[in-house]
């Protein structure tokens, strides 16, 4: 009796799955004994294997829920805007203009993007604006009040709807109240958290050097001026306000672009470069001389690709631009080429002498080379002792007419950033060419001499026809310089066009925060001969 008692006890056990004794003396029946290290190892897989799904739930709800709610509408100045968070490697701030073009800050670190879209302009605002342009000033300082309530509201906003979007997921996948509770506790603190590192790191000085991409003619009144830029770069709210007001200007002003008078003091320079025969690198000249208030166009070199008498008829356009043109000689540049750039009325050509135009004294040196195939150019094939006799000597010559120059040399002119070694401590700027690619950089500094900067341009003729030969077009490219009125850079603005066939207009602005030290950039080799 006892037997059959203890036999109907075991298999009891083992068809009653409700016990944890159960499942195991079941588990021991069908499958053999289980170790308890084997069964402490499938827990803790099934755990892991839990957690990593609730991880993955609270980050899709997270992506969902920003992509879906991380967007609020709101006032700014006269303008009805929509903010928008998106979820980014880098952070950041997109300030859209439709369709003057955009602006880009780096304004904050962080996986979270803003994007102020600025919309429509309210009518009856519009209307104020037109009928009493101080309204302009007055709507504008509201603008820092605006953004802050606007990015207070997204933020909230996206918090809540990433918490109710991963407590949805959650539900229909896991059909758990706790692993729900988890997921959108988990998705609330990856929300929180990414809001917060935004907002730990926020650079608001950033609004000094916005990148434009957009319209050319619109950069100079979007960015504003830079010697307000450069003296006021802490004032944030002053600088969101001045930004608003520009673009209130831009979207009322019916008859032409608002102009801005450059503060005093300050002389704008246009430093082209490397045009190559390319008839649209005037057009695009005499745009941003008109546009951005160019006090002088400064040119080093290789206007031309072989320097023959045809090509001289391509420096005719010098003359339309009315204002002083310096240049110097580049190697695709022959003697010919150079006379007929002297003979237009506003050109100064330079060749290991000096000037002064716009109250600043330039010294310049041309190339000593006349190389303009560049399949038997000595600089193709690498700076050989040779070429380095020739180049740095060049850098030589000019630095011995800069120090012996009655007043003191505020610009240095070569067209090969390889002389401008020697000129170092003799002038706080130089300003090369010739390699069709952008570089800002330090010369290595004499002891006891002032620093000076190195500033190669780019090709404002895309490299010519050989620039197509790529798989991509050489971009475009000239440099306004913003000088103080002790003549030391404070900022300048890099302007970059794509290349033939392309249309797209980048500008990207660099504000010098000690222009007797200059930009903070790295220092450039110098080569041996």
């Amino acid at each position: 009796m006892d037997g059959q008692e203890n036999e109907q006890r075991n298999t009891g056990d083992a068809d009653t799955p409700a016990t944890g004794r159960g499942r195991r003396w079941a588990l021991r029946r069908r499958g053999g004994d289980v170790s308890p290290g084997r069964g402490r190892a499938l827990a803790l897989t099934r755990r892991v294997g839990v957690a990593l799904a609730v991880v993955a739930i609270a980050l899709a709800g997270v992506v969902i829920g920003t992509f879906a709610g991380g967007r609020v509408q709101t006032d700014i100045g006269p303008f009805r805007a929509e903010l928008t968070l998106a979820p980014a490697l880098t952070g950041g701030t997109t300030v859209d203009i439709p369709p003057l073009g955009a602006l880009h800050l780096d304004s904050h670190d962080g996986p979270t993007h803003l994007t102020v879209g600025l919309g429509a302009l309210d009518q009856r605002r519009t209307e104020a604006l037109i009928g009493d342009p101080a309204s302009i000033s007055r709507a504008s300082q509201s603008a820092v009040t605006d953004v802050r309530t606007g990015v207070m509201r997204l933020g909230l906003r996206t918090a809540g709807a990433t918490l109710l979007v991963t407590l949805l997921l959650a539900a229909l996948v896991f059909r758990d109240t706790r692993r729900t509770a988890w997921a959108g506790g988990l998705a609330l603190a990856v929300t929180t958290g990414s809001l917060g590192l935004a907002a730990s790191t926020l650079r608001p000085q950033a609004i000094e050097e916005p990148r434009y991409e957009g319209l050319l003619v619109n950069a100079p009144a979007i960015v504003g001026d830079a010697r307000k830029i450069a003296n006021d770069y802490t004032k944030y709210a002053e600088q969101l306000q001045r930004l608003v007001g520009n673009v209130s200007q831009l979207y009322t002003t019916v008859s032409a672009l608002p102009v801005y008078e450059p503060a005093p003091g300050t002389t704008r320079i246009l430093h082209v470069s490397d045009m190559h025969l390319n008839p649209s690198g005037w057009q695009l000249i005499r745009t941003v001389v008109e546009q951005f208030g160019i006090d002088v166009v400064i040119d080093t070199g290789d206007l031309t690709d072989w320097g023959s008498e045809p090509e001289a008829s391509y420096v005719g356009s010098i003359g339309l631009l009315k204002k002083p043109y310096v240049y110097i000689r580049g190697n695709h540049d022959s003697g010919k080429t150079a006379a007929a750039v002297a003979q237009q009325p506003n050109a100064i050509v330079l060749n290991n002498s000096t000037t002064t135009v716009a109250g600043l004294t330039i010294a310049g040196i041309g190339d000593p080379r006349f190389t303009p195939d560049k399949e038997t150019s000595p600089a193709g094939s690498g700076l050989t002792k040779q070429v380095a006799d020739q180049v740095i000597g060049a850098g030589d010559q000019l630095a011995t007419t800069v120090r012996n120059s009655p007043t003191p040399v505020n610009i240095a002119l070569v067209h090969d950033p390889a002389s401008a070694g020697p000129l170092s401590g003799t002038c706080p700027l130089v300003l090369a060419g010739h390699t069709h690619a952008r570089q800002v950089s330090k010369l290595p500094q004499v002891p006891g001499q002032m620093p000076t900067q190195l500033m190669v341009e780019g090709s404002t003729g895309g490299a010519g026809l050989r620039g197509l030969e790529g798989e991509k077009p050489t971009p475009l490219s000239m440099t306004v310089l913003y000088l103080d009125k002790d003549k030391l850079l404070q900022a300048y603005d890099d302007i970059t066009i794509g290349g033939t066939g392309q249309s797209q207009v980048n500008l990207e602005r660099h504000v010098v925060r000690d222009p007797k030290a200059g930009a903070e950039v790295p220092v450039t080799p110098t080569p041996t001969r």
